[in-house]
């Protein structure tokens, strides 16, 4: 431990030792300056009581004495500024991570684990950036990157909400012998996805849904300093590649692959099980897997496909040991404070000579 400002201890100690001095000079100097003079004084210092009692108060003075000493070289030390100085490396093992989603509603049972899984994800994190960005028709930047973790779990829970709402939906909206009860069910939720869903439906009607290679290059581009080459950029892609466009999208899966590809970011793609592939009677499953295959490993990532055997809490832990690159160390020396002994020696000195002091007057 160093001193930022050591001239205050340089100068307030010597100083205390000539107050000392002087004050233990001038008290032995004092003399009997009038008043009603007592005889036969000796024989009342001779009592057991009275010996027991000078002992008790001399004690206690020196003690009160000690207790002012050390309290104000304590304060002197913390006007004086104990501190430490740290050196810290980091800038090792970074990596911006994108979650990238497809929220349509065929793969809300995928999206609801995934998100759920990466809850134990981010609790780890150290260092990393993570981000969030869904779409369908319009892409939303749901959590710009930033490595604030508790706000990125708060915003994970209202993704489990969002897709636990869209799972009950789908639950009613797949039946045809719905009561009463359910259908205002259904309809109420729908008001409630409606909220979700409003930022990812822009221009539905003319541009039609689910536009993959959109999404995806959105997600690329919301990378900060994307041409800033000393950082590990992965994104965790999950659809059903199901595209139901109405035009000719901006960009297609296999253009954004390559546009990732090209800028060095590597995608991991998480496909669904085809026990839950829902609203795409007219897709042909295998065609779409090995389409997003392609483009996923073109960009150096793994393809993923849920099944019984492989869930998705498993595929994330595949995809978390998959990529971790070093780069550029930076090291930083930092000054940090260090107050806690000083003050928990004034706080103890000054409780002391509080109770010292009503000791005294008793």
């Amino acid at each position: 431990m160093a001193l930022k400002y050591p001239l205050i201890l340089k100068i307030g100690i010597p100083v205390l030792i000539v107050a000392i001095v002087l004050l233990h000079v001038l008290k032995r100097k004092t003399k009997y300056k009038g008043g009603v003079r007592a005889a036969n004084t000796s024989f009342v210092r001779k009592l057991p009581e009275y010996r027991h009692y000078y002992l008790t108060q001399k004690i206690l003075r020196v003690a009160m004495e000690f207790c002012i000493i050390v309290a104000v070289i304590t304060t002197m030390v913390l006007m004086a500024r104990p501190v430490k100085t740290e050196t810290v490396s980091n800038g090792t093992k970074k990596r911006d991570i994108y979650l990238n989603l497809d929220v349509s509603y065929s793969i809300c049972y995928l999206n609801y684990d995934l998100v759920d899984s990466l809850q134990d994800v981010v609790k780890s994190l150290d260092g990393d950036r993570f981000g969030i960005t869904i779409y369908n028709t319009s892409t939303v930047l749901y959590v710009p990157m930033t490595d604030d973790y508790d706000f990125i779990l708060r915003k994970l829970e209202d993704l489990k909400v969002y897709f636990d709402l869209q799972k009950q939906y789908m639950d009613l909206y797949n039946r045809y012998d719905l009561s009463d009860a359910e259908w205002d069910k259904l309809y109420e939720l729908q008001d409630e996805l409606e909220y979700y869903d409003s930022g990812t439906l822009i221009n539905n009607y003319q541009k039609g849904s689910s536009l993959i290679g959109e999404g995806l290059a959105s997600c690329l581009y919301s990378f900060p300093h994307l041409d800033d080459e000393d950082r590990t950029r992965v994104i965790i892609m999950s659809t059903d590649n199901a595209q139901e466009n109405l035009g000719r999208p901006l960009v297609e899966l296999d253009e954004a692959s390559d546009l990732c590809k090209k800028n060095g970011v590597t995608v991991f793609g998480i496909f669904p099980n085809e026990d839950v592939f829902k609203l795409t009677n007219n897709y042909n499953y295998d065609e779409l897997e090995r389409e997003m295959q392609v483009c996923v490993e073109k960009t150096g990532g793994v393809f993923y496909k849920q099944s019984d055997s492989l869930p998705v809490r498993d595929i994330v832990k595949d995809i978390q040991s998959q990529k971790v690159m070093e780069v550029n160390e930076i090291t930083i020396t930092k000054v940090v404070d260090q107050p806690m002994v000083p003050v928990r020696i004034l706080v103890v000195s000054i409780i002391l000579l509080i109770i010292i002091g009503v000791a005294i007057l008793l």
